[in-house]
Formats: structure tokens, sequence, C-alpha cells
């Protein structure tokens, strides 16, 4: 139990499913008893309205029947509630009740009763208005300093303030600039309005400027007529405060200075009546609602704020005094004086928990035991703490935080993919322009052995790849049930995908004691879609612009086993050559070495060559899988094709600038539109009529040209989408052929794939080139740097988007130079340390200009060899010094030593 807590004097709940805002609660003397009793008055948007006059045996008892002294079901949901002088001819208090297009006032009267039922009270309505606009909220005073009355105020929806002169409407005024709704208050000492408008300034109109302004209503008006409506409507002053506000209030205390009160999102303000700032309360927390009353301390003024974890902080100007906890959060405080009791604190939550409470304490009678002392074994200590720290290590280092055996997860969601394309396709809206585009089904299962709250399944696949259904929601999963679902695959777009992988994604809630409502969890699994899918068998190719050659350590395979797929068993011809033929249209020839134990990949576009090498190396490692044989290894020892690589580069960058230049004339003839669009209204709206001066014939042309910049535009969006899909391609390409050709180990592999491949979608605010180059920067100045000079370079802490590609390109090969001569890729401090003490004692790298010369060699690819020629040269310190020789090949075949 909270020592803070607020004491229940007296709590109710209020109706069933019913909701309540700020404006539901009023409390006051509604049935002029002249007690000086108030009574507790609450509507909700059910349209109930609700009389309350609580008079508890003891603190902390329940709502008594008798406690409810009317209930009655209005046909509107209610907005807002107060007491006032709204009768003309009599200064007793009735009740006013604003619905949305409704304002009633009514007289609440009780009648002694003869019985034990008790007295009886009854509503009388004395009047209304039906309003013509939609009502938001509402404030009431003696506006134009009348006497002994009170007028209503009510702002409606659309920014239009309409004033009541009790039975009778007196006026309505639009809000300059208006846009949504604020608080709205009456400040009787200056008689003027307080709003805070949607451009978060606090803005304060006279009622005589409001009385005399122009109607908005009426600008359709004669000349004559204007000339005698009035002025336009000038606000007296204007408070910038930054924030939203939620309420606000006026106060004058005898003791204390007159002030307006402004709660914010994050601040609380207290304004002098003139606007300026008296002070301000920064929160550091989210308030609810507010309320300030009278302090004891002469010169201040309490404040009680609620907030949205439940607390009531007491303020005294800016000092917090008390805080207490609540219950519920509070939409709506108010302090009233129940039954002799003054000061007591009313609150209301969105749910109608309606709770009387004074401040207090609970005090604690819990008395810690005494302790033994003991003496303290620093040993013993010592030793517990080194095996914990060490438990703690071994905790660090797996990431996975899933459960790695599959028996002891609590739901599991598998995907199997059919063998067999689909008889019919189920392709839909593809954008592919071959005869027939075919369909794979997909059969997602999920089984759960606990009961699973919520379960959403999400299915993804990388684009241009599509699937029939992506999200399906499923009902509670029961412990030991299951749910199946099936759903086809196919290419969308018109181009090849980058990767043939996807992977399902469910997720759910499973609930505890201690939270019912669940702990969200998430099981996901992958699967891989056939290589049927995007390209079928064609008649190979003997020319061909780019070809690789893998190399392997066993006998070449036929291909009628491992493509079995692809290849007609009849045909003996296709056991060491095969086709294919991409949906898109390209070709990829696929050749076994009869002699050697090689394999060629050749194609016209180096993209295509990515998809067929990736088959080839899965299908042959998983053919001699399942013959035991465990040495298998594919190894590269050509060239990495650079040159080709940046090729795709600078084309993906130079649509990435002619994306950049079509936003930039897309502004500037939006611009023109909206100022020709301001200059032929104008026009239009004058009364005398002027020759438009060719601006419709400018505002068509204008048009034309956007609609074709947002044409071309998008036209490159999805040229710049192709792009990337082929860029993606070829740097899986590359990581796979500098994987084989340096024998890079799994955890390598991994932070090559994080390097080249950072990005799932490329946008203009953050694009591949600039991430990959950051990225490369990082490693070669850590586990690839060459010195510890080079190791305390910093790097930008902001990416942009460069003006060229060629400081990627040199890093690029730079890259590629380093791991040839020996650097290793690794994450962890103490390798990039023992790697910054081997590479620059132990050999003399290339110079950066040096690189910058030869990639400038047109047609020239670079050559990485395994093991560089060394040359030994004796220093004049005695120093023997290691240097690689680099060998480059230029167009003529000639070779260039560094």
């Amino acid at each position: 139990m909270s020592l803070f807590k607020a004491r229940d004097w007296w709590s109710t709940i209020l109706g069933e499913k019913e909701e309540f805002d700020q404006g539901c609660l009023c409390v006051a003397d509604v049935d002029n008893s002249g007690s000086g009793q108030d009574k507790i008055i609450v509507g909700s948007y059910m349209g109930y309205l609700r009389i309350f006059n609580p008079h508890p045996v003891k603190p902390g008892d329940g709502v008594q029947p008798e406690d409810l002294l009317l209930e009655v079901q209005l046909q509107e949901p209610i907005l807002q509630v107060e007491v006032g002088k709204f009768v003309s001819g009599t200064e007793g208090l009735h009740l006013a009740v604003l619905h949305c297009r409704k304002l009633c006032v009514y007289a609440v009267s009780g009648t002694l009763g003869n019985v034990e039922h008790g007295n009886q009270y009854q509503i009388k309505l004395m009047y209304e208005h039906n309003l013509q606009r939609t009502a938001c909220n509402m404030t009431y005073g003696p506006f134009g300093g009348v006497k002994g009355r009170d007028l209503i105020c009510i702002q409606s929806m659309d920014g239009m303030l309409m004033l009541f002169e009790q039975e009778s409407y007196a006026f309505g005024r639009f809000l300059p600039g208006f846009l949504l709704p604020g608080p709205l208050t009456y400040n009787s000492r200056t008689d003027s309005f307080i709003t805070v408008s949607s451009c978060r300034q606090v803005e304060s109109y006279k009622y005589q400027v409001l009385a005399f302004a122009t109607d908005a209503d009426e600008r359709q008006e004669t000349e004559q007529q204007k000339l005698s409506s009035g002025k336009k409507l000038a606000v007296d002053w204007v408070l910038n405060i930054g924030e939203q506000a939620l309420d606000i209030c006026v106060v004058s205390f005898n003791q204390a200075v007159s002030s307006v009160f402004v709660l914010g999102e994050r601040n609380f303000f207290c304004l002098k009546d003139n606007g300026q700032i008296r002070y301000m309360k920064k929160l550091d927390y989210s308030p609810s609602c507010f309320i300030p009353y009278c302090s004891v301390k002469e010169g201040t003024i309490n404040t009680l704020i609620g907030n949205h974890s439940k607390m009531l902080n007491v303020y005294q100007d800016v000092t917090l005094k008390w805080a207490t906890q609540l219950p519920h959060i509070p939409v709506s405080v108010k302090v009233a004086n129940l039954q002799g009791l003054k000061g007591v604190i009313v609150t209301l939550s969105d749910t109608g928990h309606l709770q009387c409470s004074y401040l207090g304490t609970d005090p604690s009678l819990f008395q810690a035991p005494q302790v033994d002392s003991r003496e303290i074994n620093y040993e013993e200590f010592d030793a517990e703490m080194k095996e914990l720290q060490k438990i703690i290590k071994e905790a660090t280092k797996t990431q996975d935080t899933l459960p790695k055996s599959e028996k002891h997860r609590d739901l599991i969601v598998t995907a199997e993919v059919s063998p067999d394309l689909d008889a019919e396709s189920q392709a839909i809206d593809s954008e592919v322009k071959a005869e027939a585009v075919p369909s794979v089904t997909v059969k997602i299962k999920i089984q759960s052995r606990v009961t699973a709250q919520k379960p959403n399944l999400a299915v993804c696949v990388q684009a241009p790849l599509a699937v029939t259904c992506d999200q399906f929601v499923f009902d509670d999963l029961e412990p030991d049930s299951s749910e199946t679902v099936v759903l086809s695959v196919f290419l969308k777009g018109n181009c090849s995908p980058s990767e043939l992988e996807g992977y399902c994604v469910v997720s759910y809630n499973t609930p505890t004691d201690l939270n019912p409502e669940g702990i969200p969890k998430v099981a996901q699994c992958n699967f891989r879609l056939p290589l049927r899918l995007i390209c079928f068998p064609a008649q190979p190719s003997k020319a061909a612009n780019h070809k690789l050659t893998i190399d392997t350590n066993k006998p070449p395979i036929s291909f009628l086993t491992i493509f079995p797929d692809f290849v007609d068993s009849s045909e003996d011809d296709q056991a060491n050559v095969l086709g294919f033929e991409f949906l898109t249209g390209s070709k990829t020839t696929l050749l076994a070495s009869k002699t050697s134990q090689r394999y060629r990949i050749q194609s016209d576009q180096l993209e295509d060559l990515w998809l067929i090498t990736e088959e080839l190396t899965l299908r042959l490692r998983e053919h001699f899988k399942k013959q035991n044989c465990k040495d298998f290894a594919c190894t590269f020892s050509g060239s990495i094709p650079l040159q080709e690589y940046f090729e795709l580069i600078d084309r993906h960058f130079e649509l990435r600038l002619n994306a950049e230049k079509f936003q930039e004339l897309l502004s500037e003839r939006a611009v023109q539109f909206r100022a020709i669009e301001r200059r032929l209204l104008t026009r239009f709206k004058d009364k005398t009529p002027a020759p438009l001066q060719h601006l419709d014939t400018l505002l068509e042309g204008t048009f034309r040209e956007v609609i074709a910049l947002a044409d071309a535009a998008e036209e490159n969006q999805a040229n710049m989408f192709q792009a990337f899909t082929k860029l993606k391609s070829a740097t899986h390409l590359v990581i796979m052929l500098i994987s084989l050709w340096q024998k890079l180990s799994t955890d390598q592999v991994a932070i090559l794939e994080a390097t080249f491949l950072p990005l799932v979608e490329d946008t203009q605010e953050l694009g591949w080139e600039e991430t990959v180059d950051a990225a490369i920067s990082y490693l070669l100045r850590t586990c690839l740097s060459k010195s510890s000079k080079e190791q305390a370079l910093t790097l930008s802490s902001q990416l942009c988007m460069p003006k060229d590609t060629s400081r990627l390109k040199k890093n690029i090969t730079l890259f590629c130079d380093r791991l040839a001569k020996g650097g290793r890729l690794s994450l962890s401090t103490e390798s990039t340390t023992q790697q910054a003490a081997v590479m620059p004692g132990g050999c003399t790298t290339i110079p950066e200009s040096d690189l910058e010369e030869r990639m400038a060699i047109p047609g020239c690819t670079a050559t990485f060899p395994n093991h560089g020629q060394i040359a030994k040269q004796k220093s004049k310190s005695g120093d023997r010094v290691a240097a690689f020789l680099l060998s480059v090949p230029d167009c003529q075949g000639n070779k260039w030593f560094v």
C-alpha cells in the first residue's frame, strides 16, 4: 500500500460502457438548497444525466441508493454541464446541458418525502436553443458587465462563437484563422474570451470587439449595409506557448493575484490578464486535467494536476507540495464542499469511475526485522563475483533470444513449398511480358502448444516477387491446436528478383497470471522458392559477355542428376550444358567441364549470373551431403568483376540523381501553380470584372507540366527499383565470389553481407551508396587498417547523398586489395588490434593514389592474387621489409607492377 494514496471518502461506478470527458463533471448547489452543500452533476456521452449528494456513514463507504438524487436519460450525448444564473427574472442557479446540436437549461428542484423513500428530485426544462452548427464546448459569465445573470457562449466545431442572452440568441462570430477548436473560458475582469488556437497560441478577444465585429454570416451584403455592419474581428493579445492546451481556467481569490492558468501537453502556464507570463512549470509527465483552488498562504495559488500515471499532484505556484495515487486516470477534477467537509477532491475517469477523496497517508505497520551481523568472507564473495561475471559474459555472447530447440517453443510455424508449379497460375496484376507467368503454392502451418491470443501471420517475399495474400488474422488458438493457410507466390515485376528466399512471421500473445493481456512473442520460419518460378529451360548460348568459373574438389556431376527439373532425361547432350531463360527475356548458360573439376556460368548481364550460381552451389552441396561427403568445397580463382559492378552502381546512382532533379522541378512547378491559382481567385473575387491576362492559359500549361513531371518521376522511380534489384543481385554475386576467393568463414560472410547489403529498400533520404561507403570506410579504419594512425581517423556521423560514386568505387577496390593482402574481417576490438599489429609491419600496401591511377585505365580488371610475390630488401637500419607486388594487366595485355 502506497503511503501517498488518495483516501477514499466516497466512490461509485457510473453505468456500463459509458464514456466521459472533461466537461462532463460539475459541482454546485444546483437545487438552491441554501445550505452551501454542493451536489455532483455528471453527464455522459450516452445521454445520462446524474446528480449525486454523497453522505457516507464512514469514509470509504460505497454509494447508497439515497445518494443518487436524480438520474435521467436525455435523447442526445451530453458534451458539457454547467451551473449558473441562466434564467431571466431570478438569480437562482440553473443547470445548462450542452448537446451536439442543442443547448438546454433546466431547473432542478426537490420535494420533501413523507415516507421512507426520502425526498424526490426532478428537472424542468426552462428553455432550449437549437444550434445551427455542431457544438464543441461552452463557457458562461456576466458578459458585458451585466449584473445578476450569466450569459452563455458556445464554440462550434468550425470556429464560430455563438452568444446567448439567456432565452434569446444574441449574435455569432467566426474566430480568425480557425482550424480546430480549443479550450474556451471567460475572464470577467477584462470582459474577454480566452482560447487556444491551432497555431498553439493563447488568444484573447474582448466581448465589446466581438459585439461590434462583422458577422461572418453577413459577408454577402450590399455596400451600404457593409458600412454599418461593424469592423473586422481583432485579437486583444496573443501568447505563443508552442503546444496544444488541454484546459484554461481563470481564478481570482482575495489574497492572491488574479491569474489565467493554461495547462499544456508538457507545461503549465500562469498568465497575467494582459497575456504576460507570470510563471510556468515544465512537467515531466503527461497531464490529463487540472483545477486551481485557494491557498492558505497569502499571495499564492494551489493547483491540482492529474496525469496519465494515475497521480494527482498538488502545486503551490511552481512548487510540488504533495503527490497522491488515484485508482484511475482522471479526465476531470473539481473541489467541492460536501456534508460540511470542505475541500473534497472529486475526480472522474473516462470510464465513469467517480470518486470523492481527501489527502492523507496510510502509515505502514511493517517493521523490518533486525539483521544478524556476521563477518564478511571477501574471498568467497570475490569467487562468486567472478563466477557471475563469467555467466554474464557467456550470456551476452549469444544474441539469439529465442529458444534453440523446437520442442521448447510455444508456437511453431512451418512453411512447405510445393515441388511443382501450379497447374493453373494464380498470378494477378503481373507486369511480366511473358506468355505465361507461373506461380507456386506455399502451405503454412501454425501449431500452438499453449494459448495464443491474437495471432497474426505475415508472409514476406522480396520484390518483384509477390504473394496472393500476405496478411492473415486468426482467432485465439487453444493449446495443441493448429491453423493452416495456403497461398501462391509469383513474379509481379518485370525484372528478376535478387533472392528466392521468403519468410513468414507470426506475432501472438501468451497470457500469464500476472499479465492476462499476454506477453507479446514472435515465431518465424524461412522458405526457399523453386528456380522454375522465374525461369525455364532454353537453348544454351555459346557467346556471352560475362563468364565465371567455379572450381570444386570433386569430379563434375551430370546436370541430369542435380537439375532434374530443367533437364529431359532422354537428352544426353544436356548432361554437361544447360540453358536458362528468365521470364524477363535474358538467358544464362551453365557448363560443366569434362576434363577438370570446374563449372562455368555465362550470361550477357552480370546480375543474371547470381541466381544460377547460387542454385548451382546449393544443389552441389546438397548432392554431396546426401552421399555423406563432408570435404566438398567450392573456390573461385578468377578476377572479381569490379568494373562491371561499378557500371551497375553508376546506373543506380544516376537514377537517384534524376529523382532528386524531378523532385526539385515538381516543387518549383507546384509553387508556380499555387501562385497562379491565387491570382485567379483574386480576379474572380473582385466585384469589378478585369481581364484574366491569359492567366487561365498559364494555369493549364503549368498543370500539364506538373502532370508530365509526375509521370516522368514515376517512371524514373520504377527504373530505379529495377536498377536497385539488379544492383542487389550483382552485390550478392560479388559477396559470393569474395567469400569463395578468400575462403571466408560464416561470421566473415555475415559481416560482408551486412556491409554491402545494409538496406532492404532504397530511398532518397538514405541510399545504398552512402550507407555502403560508410560501412566499408569503417572496416578500412578498423580490422583492415594499415596502422594505428588510420584507426584514429573519425568517420562522419551524418549520412548524406554523395556528389558522385568515385569515393565508393575507390573504397571497394581498396577493400578487395586489403583482403588480398591477408586482411580478415572482424568486429571485435581484440582482433582489430592484432590485425593492425600484423599488417603494417609485415607488408607495404599500395598507395591510394596508385589505385586511382589504375582505375583510370579504361577496360581494366584488377587481379588480386592469393599469394603475392614477396621481394625482400635490406634497409639502412638492417631491417627487412616485405613488399607485395600486385600485377595489373592493361588493355594490351601488358603487366604493371606497383
